[in-house]
């Protein structure tokens, strides 16, 4: 009877080996704020050598989308697989289980097949109020700053505006004066120092020996999130980083107005930059040296992310993980340089939507292809769980998003005619629902309370007017109408469950 049992278990771990060890591993790259400015996009400044490497072994989408171009709803797009529009989600403040208290996260999806799944650095947003998701991981989350400061003079040794954002502070310090009234932190640090030093280069770290562990464990597959900071401000970043770009050859803003015919309450002026000094808090225009030294930051700290992903792929192609991983590298929305007199992101153009999106799936994808098919943050989840034969995932949460394995396969497939995203204006109690096209946007702002048919439209042109000069809505009506009924094709937003 005994041997019987034995011979039974020792079959179950047999079978069980031989099934984990076909399974796909995962590995999900998150880096803050990264625009498509990188080598591999056509970027002729930017210094990206790891990510370029990246994408020469697997396929790059040229035509990648953020649902929202704010951190906290752009996560939760990736890894619940909604839009914002359709969950509500559009502010910091609201933890997603007390909307959608069984939702199933894309690591969660995985974790019931079998996976063990971890995270470290930024992958779910930490702050303003908001939390990690425990319930998505085999093991704690491994967290670390993203705004940290070594130069005492970048603080005065004080707590910073946004230092108390991203570390929750008031949970802990009820009598925090508000945020106004505590100092600024500096835009950025140039120091002499080693990757380690901040934190995506720990991140990195932590994430290589994580790796290590991992590869010894033959009987189960992991998804692995590895979340980078850089480029979010401020923009600290060891100085050799600094020293890869001349100042005088990057790239400044070209067109720093408005689109003509477009309201200036749909372009975001400066916001999350006016938490930093020395950038003035009176609305003066910013000095074109005060321009250069942001975009030199935002370039450096672009480089040393660079490095950090280099250094965990190196160490994955070392341990002979690439043979029998998915890799995705995605940016959770693009970010302003200045271009309509913008800086961050929180707004419907180009520039704030447009993200880099990387993916290498062995045996699917083909190595150093490239491809025009629109895709969206949403559709990362349903791609991944495809890509790993898992069962498509199905909620409770509203899933949106498409699985983009036909184009892996063949970059000329076509899936789908747009891509969708929003943002609101609190103030101005509308909402821009968008919809991005190979050549045209066309953003519909909508009266949160009010009648129906009180649309404000943009309508831009990509292929006569790339930089969004001109809004057409007015003299291209036929355009306009055309859009506007692929948008009606969507269901009607959803509004914000709850403001903080």
């Amino acid at each position: 009877m005994i041997r019987k049992y034995m011979a039974t278990i020792l079959c179950w771990m047999v079978i069980s080996n031989t099934f984990f060890a076909q399974k796909p591993n995962v590995v999900l790259i998150l880096v803050d704020d990264l625009k498509p400015a990188l080598g591999t996009y056509g970027d002729t400044v930017a210094v990206s050598p790891n990510i370029d490497r990246l994408a020469d072994r697997g396929t790059r989408f040229d035509l990648a989308y953020c649902n929202q171009a704010v951190c906290l709803p752009s996560r939760y797009n990736l890894l619940l697989g909604s839009r914002s529009t359709s969950t509500g989600f559009y502010n910091f403040g609201t933890q997603f289980r007390e909307v959608y208290p069984d939702a199933v996260t894309m690591p969660q999806h995985f974790m019931q097949a079998g996976y063990h799944t971890e995270s470290m650095g930024k992958v779910f947003h930490i702050g303003h109020g908001n939390d990690n998701d425990e319930a998505s991981w085999s093991i704690p989350h491994h967290k670390d700053k993203v705004i940290e400061y070594l130069d005492p003079n970048s603080t005065n040794r004080q707590l910073t505006r946004e230092e108390a954002f991203f570390t929750n502070a008031r949970q802990h310090l009820p009598n925090l004066p508000p945020n106004k009234q505590l100092p600024r932190g500096a835009a950025w640090e140039n120091l002499d120092v080693l990757d380690d030093a901040y934190a995506d280069g720990r991140t990195a770290t932590h994430a290589i020996d994580r790796l290590r562990h991992l590869s010894q464990n033959k009987t189960q597959p992991f998804f692995m999130a590895i979340g980078f900071v850089r480029p979010h401000l401020p923009f600290c970043a060891p100085k050799k980083y600094w020293d890869l770009y001349d100042p005088d050859e990057l790239p400044m803003p070209t067109y720093e107005r408005p689109p003509k015919g477009t309201p200036a309450w749909m372009v975001k002026k400066r916001g999350e930059m006016d938490q930093f000094k020395p950038v003035p808090t009176n609305g003066e225009p910013l000095s074109d040296s005060l321009k250069q030294n942001l975009i030199h930051g935002y370039y450096a700290s672009v480089s040393y992310t660079d490095a950090q992903i280099g250094r965990v792929i190196d160490e994955m192609e070392r341990l002979r993980l690439l043979e029998n991983t998915i890799i995705v590298l995605w940016g959770d929305h693009g970010w302003h340089l200045g271009d309509h007199g913008s800086w961050t992101k929180h707004s419907n153009f180009e520039q704030a939507n447009r993200i880099p999106l990387i993916m290498l799936a062995p045996g699917v994808s083909q190595s150093g292809t490239s491809t025009r098919q629109l895709a969206e943050t949403v559709d990362i989840y349903p791609t991944v769980a495809e890509l790993a034969g898992l069962p498509k995932p199905t909620g409770p949460q509203p899933i949106d998003g498409l699985s983009l394995v036909p184009v892996l396969r063949s970059p000329d497939q076509h899936i789908r005619d747009h891509a969708y995203h929003c943002y609101p204006r609190w103030r101005n109690k509308r909402l821009g629902a968008a919809i991005r096209t190979n050549r045209y946007r066309l953003v519909a702002w909508s009266l949160l309370d009010g009648p129906p048919d009180d649309v404000i439209y943009e309508l831009y042109d990509y292929l006569e007017d790339p930089l969004e000069t001109q809004n057409f809505a007015q003299s291209k009506p036929a355009v306009v109408a055309e859009l506007n009924r692929i948008l009606a094709r969507h269901p009607k937003a959803k509004l914000q469950v709850k403001r903080q």
